[in-house]
């Protein structure tokens, strides 16, 4: 009404005072109804911008038909749930706790297994030589809280075929709770020296131990790169000649090509790269008819194919140098 009240007022004051009152009376009317329509459009006009904002925000109405329809009433907690258990799998990975958590979840399966009658009560090993029961178990990752139900018997298997000195296993679940393990042990063959280090090798060449323990001092010993490899042959050929094999304290695999042998008294036969089985019992014949081990020597060199050279020790040289001066003064004596 005050807004009404002025354009009145304002419009009486415009009249000439002689105007009439009737014709101002009727102006003024004419004005308020304008202004008031004027309002209304404007509010209108604002009622459809609004309208039109909240339409645009909300989705189709096909939209929320479909996921009405189709969506799980409880997505919403579904949706929190995996959040949390998203949250904490990434805070057990991000933390280094995998490996416990794991553990932790295989033991809680295994203990219901067991309290359901599935324990493990009764284990049987065949084929062990070297390694011991418990040491076999604890290879295939066999504790006393595994439960036979949930035992992976292939595995188990794996894990044993992993180890060196297994070449095979065989893996039986028994039920309620037998275990039976079959396994086929590598044989210990011959210890391998390379680059310092020693340790006990198979006839294959797989390094069972990366260590000596007195048991395994007797085996035959093979030196140098490759002679793990090549040791099987070269042995099986040595001995069959027992009469240098005896007496053999080392085999040297010389550039990964030819053999030397070391004898225990400390003699270096120097092989040949070819022929080797007849070097060997050219060697035999040797000593049999010249007693070859037996003398002064420190080694022989059988590597030239038409000729055998043999190497004093330093006494021997000098006896033998002295040998020849006696005989080179005793002929001059003669000739005087």
């Amino acid at each position: 009404m005050d807004g009404a009240g002025s354009l009145t007022r304002s419009f009486l004051r415009s009249l000439r005072p002689q105007a009439d009152l009737k014709a101002a009376a009727i102006g003024a009317v004419v004005l308020l109804r304008e202004w008031v329509q004027d309002k209304r459009e404007e509010k209108r006009a604002a009622a459809r911008i609004k309208a039109k904002a909240v339409v645009e925000r909300e989705p189709p109405p096909r939209l929320v038909a479909l996921v009405e329809r189709y969506a799980p009433r409880r997505v919403g907690i579904t949706m929190t749930v995996l959040l949390l258990i998203g949250s904490c799998g990434f805070g057990i990975v991000k933390g280094g706790h995998l490996q416990d958590f794991i553990t932790a979840v295989s033991d809680a399966r295994n203990a219901m297994a067991n309290s359901a009658g599935f324990r493990i009560t009764s284990v049987v090993i065949n084929g062990r030589k070297q390694l011991t029961q418990d040491e076999i178990l604890a290879i295939g990752g066999v504790s006393g809280r595994s439960s036979l139900l949930f035992l992976d018997a292939d595995v188990v298997r794996e894990k044993l075929k992993a180890n060196p000195w297994i070449a095979d296993a065989t893996v039986l679940k028994l039920y309620p709770g037998r275990l039976m393990i079959d396994i086929t042990e590598r044989q210990a063959f011959a210890l391998w020296q390379e680059a310092g280090r020693l340790s006990v090798i198979a006839d294959d060449g797989a390094v069972l131990e990366p260590y000596v323990s007195r048991r395994f001092l007797s085996l035959p010993l093979v030196v140098g790169k490759g002679a793990d490899t090549q040791a099987r042959d070269f042995l099986a050929l040595l001995a069959r000649y027992p009469q240098v094999n005896s007496i053999t304290k080392a085999a040297i695999y010389v550039g990964e090509r030819r053999w030397n042998l070391r004898l225990k008294d400390g003699l270096d036969i120097r092989l040949p790269e070819q022929d080797v089985g007849n070097a060997l019992a050219m060697l035999t014949k040797l000593d049999k008819e010249d007693r070859l081990f037996s003398r002064d020597i420190v080694a022989v060199d059988m590597r030239l194919p038409d000729r055998l050279v043999v190497q004093l020790s330093d006494d021997a040289a000098k006896a033998r140098e002295e040998l020849f001066k006696d005989k080179k003064k005793k002929k001059a004596g003669d000739a005087a």
